[in-house]
């Protein structure tokens, strides 16, 4: 049994499960987030919620092509080179704004727990509307050298850059702003929060209010061990440039590649599974 065939078997049955799960859950949050009356003016729910409608797109846009491509043969980037840079380029934003939302509400849990009454209030709702608008307009922009460079190699027929510089660009931004800077910020204000809560013990005197905290705290470690191994990956690919591979060691990190790749949908999927459970009890207070 070939590293390949594992591979192809692994991404269709197990792509399979985080579209469904990735689906409902996301899609359940997105009718809890913004039905729930207490949260519609919280600036962390805000940031679930916009990070579960990206995540649902995503999922949708770059799971499902992975399904049929490794099920099937099918792939559309391999014919249509239109669809080959739109998705690079809806790929290249929506896991832009989904991290830099899960880093907000780490941050807007920070403030919301500080005994600063300035730090205190900056986490209100018409901040957070502004601050993801200019997320969403920075990533539209930052993303567009996609729709140039990624096109369709007439040697090996798949969608790749084009451009050597952009291709180096790609590879130390996905390490450090997608994955390092992250899970850093993610770390610092995680723990911040955390000590907050032991020192100010007003702030934690609503269930709500624990259950927000306690989301944002799990989605810490889930980002952790879901994205620094594909910051690991990436730093990798750009140490090996230029390395002579021969076919065993390509297959090897194709298949680590797709393992890897493949986790980093935890994100997207199964932490809605998370909040789903954790702002159920939410719900339940608040009736």
């Amino acid at each position: 049994m070939s590293l390949l065939y594992i591979s192809q078997q692994v991404t269709i049955y197990l792509g399979f499960f985080l579209l469904v799960v990735g689906v409902i859950g996301n899609g359940i949050n997105i009718l809890v987030f913004s039905s729930v009356r207490t949260y519609r003016k919280s600036p962390c729910t805000f940031y679930f919620l916009i990070a579960s409608i990206i995540n649902v797109i995503y999922i949708i846009i770059n799971l499902i092509s992975r399904i049929v491509s490794a099920g099937y043969g099918i792939d559309l980037t391999r014919t249509s080179s239109t669809w080959c840079k739109a998705r690079q380029y809806l790929i290249g934003v929506f896991s832009l704004i989904s991290i830099t939302c899960s880093c907000l509400a780490t941050i807007d849990q920070f403030l919301l727990t500080s005994r600063n009454a300035y730090l205190r209030s900056l986490s209100n709702i018409i901040l957070a509307h502004r601050i993801v608008l200019i997320v969403v307009i920075v990533g539209c922009i930052h993303t567009i050298p996609c729709l140039i460079f990624f096109d369709i190699s007439p040697v090996t027929k798949t969608c790749v850059n084009i451009n050597a510089v952009y291709n180096y660009y790609v590879i130390i931004y996905v390490l450090t702003v997608t994955c390092m800077i992250p899970v850093i910020i993610m770390i610092i204000f995680g723990y911040l929060t955390y000590r907050n809560i032991h020192l100010t013990k007003v702030l934690a005197q609503q269930q709500a209010d624990r259950q927000l905290i306690r989301m944002t705290l799990i989605e810490v470690v889930l980002v952790v061990f879901t994205i620094t191994p594909y910051g690991i990956n990436n730093a990798y690919s750009l140490a090996s440039v230029g390395v002579a591979k021969n076919a065993d060691r390509l297959m090897s990190e194709y298949f680590a590649s797709t393992m890897i790749s493949l986790l980093t949908y935890f994100y997207y999927a199964v932490w809605e599974v998370v909040t789903c459970f954790l702002f159920r009890q939410v719900v339940f207070v608040e009736q």
